[in-house]
């Protein structure tokens, strides 16, 4: 089944309709479904009517439970596949405002505990300086003022001791000279101090360091509900729980590699002398 970006997220409606149709073929009340599956009434009926976004695992279950046939079966779940993966273009998100993406991300940040960060070529937001943030911004038109303001506001959930950070920066990504060579050892220095908080993991991969199968996207792990991968067009945003236990399976791969702690702040250290 070929989809075009754009579709992707855009399933939701049309799988709440043909679960609701495959439940009805069967026979089976929205009580009895939810019985043969574990659910609660209300679960199937905010499922059938769009209101809530159904796991692979719901839809599996759902199926089962209404014994649909395996050409149906394949049909939902290519489209439940479809309905928990998300493109956000680049073009749309500039179109809205970049700073309607950073309440977003605020949102996501305020809703889960445990995120793991993989940076391949870039410093994130989070860990950025003001002078970095702006520079990373240089390239669109506009005034970014208000998406700058929003991004510092967001560095305030590092020093939420209830959540836990782990960052993985590539050498390249700590060295790339987005900013001139005093305002990034500056920046660097702001890395190396980050290391100190007891909720924050920051670590490195050095050039030297054999990592196996090479990373592609620089990728985020939101708990084990959510992961988003970054690409220069946009972001694709997938729920499916196999999408996001593979990222965190690649993640635990880069982890083992990485230099944290004492190691990590002393090649910092020797990053930002090497720039003065």
């Amino acid at each position: 089944m070929s989809v075009e970006p754009e579709e992707l997220g855009q399933s939701g409606e049309e799988l709440a309709a043909l679960l609701k149709a495959v439940r009805k073929r069967s026979g089976l009340s929205g009580a009895r479904a939810a019985a043969r599956c574990n659910m609660s009434q209300s679960k199937v009926s905010r499922i059938e009517n769009g209101k809530v976004r159904p796991s692979l695992v719901d839809v599996e279950q759902l199926l089962r439970a209404c014994d649909a046939p395996p050409a149906l079966v394949t049909q939902v779940m290519t489209l439940a596949r479809l309905a928990n993966t998300e493109w956000q273009g680049a073009r749309g998100m500039r179109r809205k405002g970049l700073d309607k993406k950073q309440l977003e991300l605020a949102g996501l940040e305020a809703s889960s505990a445990e995120f793991r960060f993989f940076l391949l070529s870039m410093i994130t937001g989070l860990l950025s300086t003001p002078e970095y943030i702006r520079a990373s911004l240089a390239h669109i038109p506009g005034d970014h003022s208000t998406t700058i303001a929003r991004k510092l506001e967001r560095q305030q959930v590092l020093y939420d001791r209830s959540k836990r950070f782990t960052f993985i920066l590539t050498e390249q990504a700590v060295r790339w000279p987005l900013v001139g060579p005093d305002a990034l050892a500056v920046q660097i220095d702001h890395l190396a101090s980050l290391t100190h908080l007891p909720n924050v993991r920051l670590g490195v991969i050095p050039i030297s360091m054999p990592t196996g199968p090479a990373p592609l996207n620089t990728f985020t792990v939101y708990d084990d509900r959510i992961a988003t991968v970054e690409l220069s067009t946009g972001v694709m945003v997938f729920r499916d729980p196999r999408d996001v236990a593979s990222h965190r399976e690649e993640f635990s791969h880069l982890e083992d590699r990485a230099l944290f702690g004492d190691d990590a702040r002393g090649f910092f250290g020797a990053c930002a002398a090497a720039l003065r």
